[in-house]
């Protein structure tokens, strides 16, 4: 006969247990501001302060709805009793108690319910928890200070105020606790928090966006400014994307969901520099960008399809549903990750996204064409110094050009003479030209040899994987190019040097093969970043 056995878990172990939960700064902070968009605040402020001393004190005050006591109650229970509202940003009854207790050690919340003149208070502070081995939670009257915080958002009418105090795990401890090193690392969280709010909370934010409630977020006495990943704003950006689809719930029945995909413009192509600026043209902002209830909770991953690469760098991608699609996309704790089926994963990455990443690599390797172009004509100086120097007595063959209009030379060398055509041009360059690099060359092949201004010379075809992935890393550096340059030279020189009737159309089965060689073994090689 089986037996039913009660066991409550040990307070203090479980409340410690609860701060791991694997926020961070950022993410938990915005938990509480979802409890405050939810409460129906117009106005968040957020504030973020240090003392002389380094102690760090975190509030945010809204002027939503407020709460009376026992629904304050509820709002501190570990798993709070369901809401009606199943939109909600709040999902689980945990977020506000996990995300604070991951930062600090005591957690208050003041609030007002609407029709209510005084103010009720009520906090969690984990040493008195784990000192008296009980959940108990502490009631107290607001002092001067919080009251004055409130009344700041909502005066004489609804709100609420959540504070963070003992602030212990959100930057490292500093020899001098208060000085100027904790005071700039205090500043780069609020930046850096900045600029999370921005990103997540921009439809709110966006006074323009009809697609949710516009809200006001205020942070150390700056309005925050909407940040859109995918600059609608812009002109060049291109919608190159767009499907609503239906995911399947578990009980089967269907809920709706949307993708777009934008290729944004290229750095030179934006309105203004600043908007380029603004725009983060970074590798590590690519990718799809989730948004639930058009709150986003999941930016700038291609979810384990492929992974973050430079040609790649102008593709964003919006993924949108609304709370119904919860199961269906199994959101976690957090409301930071979402799952997709295999079928519905199969097809984002084989069906939807092909289209939009060709056109992204496309107007991206458009831009770094130009852009290698224009590093490579500098980049061979040195080799062009080198070779110059020892050509006379490096030369197998004597050329002599015929018709250089349509590219046909006599070569001279051991083996007698034969007729080939070969590139024959002038250079406007100060000194002489060895390696000329251009932007393509007949079949696709890395290099060919060419006669400029009466010299031997290479030509080096700068849109070839391989001086694209090898080459254009090693830019800055004059010795690995001369290396390089030197090698291709004397492939050329070589080739003058042997060439005949016989063997000339293997010379160029030769180069072809060996480019088309080299063109496999790079794919696996990193895309360069000429933005660094």
């Amino acid at each position: 006969m089986s037996r039913k056995q009660t066991l409550p878990p040990n307070p203090a172990r479980l409340i410690e247990g609860l701060r791991d939960t694997g926020y961070d700064f950022n993410t938990a902070l915005a938990d509480i501001v979802d409890n405050s968009v939810d409460a129906g605040a117009t106005k968040i402020d957020i504030r973020i302060n240090m003392d002389p001393d380094g102690d760090i004190l975190v509030s945010v005050a809204d002027d939503g709805c407020g709460m009376d006591e026992q629904a304050l109650l509820n709002g501190m229970t570990y798993g709070a009793q369901g809401l009606v509202d199943p939109k909600r940003l709040g999902k689980f009854g945990l977020g506000l108690k996990t995300a604070s207790t991951a930062f600090c050690r005591r957690l208050s919340v003041i609030t007002r319910s609407s029709g209510e003149n005084s103010l009720v208070k009520a906090t969690w502070d984990l040493d008195h928890v784990v000192n008296a081995s009980e959940w108990e939670l502490l009631l107290d009257v607001p002092i001067e200070f919080e009251e004055d915080l409130l009344n700041e958002v909502a005066p004489s009418s609804s709100g609420t105020l959540v504070m963070w105090d003992k602030v212990d795990r959100m930057m490292k401890n500093y020899s001098e606790p208060g000085g100027k090193h904790a005071r700039n690392a205090l500043d780069r969280v609020v930046t850096g928090f900045r600029d999370h709010a921005a990103m997540v909370y921009q439809r709110f934010l966006n006074v323009t966006d009809e697609r949710s409630r516009n809200i006001k977020i205020i942070l150390n006495g700056q309005t925050v400014a909407p940040w859109d990943p995918f600059c609608e704003d812009e002109g060049d950006t291109e919608l190159v994307a767009e499907k609503k689809l239906e995911a399947e719930l578990p009980d089967g029945s269907p809920v709706e969901f949307s993708i777009r995909a934008f290729v944004l413009p290229r750095r030179e192509y934006f309105s203004s520099q600043e908007a380029a600026k603004r725009a983060r043209l970074t590798n590590n902002m690519q990718g799809i960008y989730i948004y639930r209830e058009n709150r986003l909770i999941h930016p700038a991953d291609w979810l384990g399809m492929f992974t973050k690469e430079p040609h790649l760098s102008l593709l964003r991608v919006e993924f949108s549903f609304t709370h119904e699609s919860d199961e269906a996309f199994q959101v976690d704790i957090k409301k930071s990750r979402i799952l997709l089926n295999e079928e519905l994963y199969n097809w984002v990455l084989n069906e939807f996204l092909p289209a939009p990443r060709n056109a992204a690599n496309e107007r991206y390797r458009r831009g770094q064409r130009k852009k290698v172009s224009d590093e490579a004509k500098d980049a061979h100086e040195g080799s062009n110094r080198s070779i110059s120097s020892k050509e006379q007595d490096l030369r197998n063959a004597e050329v002599t050009v015929v018709d250089s209009a349509a590219g046909d030379v006599e070569v001279k060398n051991k083996s007698g003479t034969v007729r080939l055509k070969l590139k024959v041009s002038e250079s406007t360059a100060p000194r002489q030209v060895c390696v000329q690099p251009a932007d393509s060359i007949d079949d696709g092949i890395l290099w060919a040899p060419a006669i400029i201004d009466g010299h031997h010379a290479v030509r080096v075809n700068t849109g070839h994987p391989y001086y694209h992935k090898v080459y254009v890393p090693n830019l800055a550096s004059d010795v690995t190019i001369q290396g390089m340059d030197s090698l291709l030279w004397a492939l050329v020189e070589a080739e003058l040097g042997t060439i005949n009737e016989a063997t000339k159309n293997h010379f160029e089965e030769l180069r072809f093969e060996v480019s088309r060689l080299l063109r496999k073994l790079v794919e696996d090689l990193p895309e360069p970043d000429l933005e660094d």
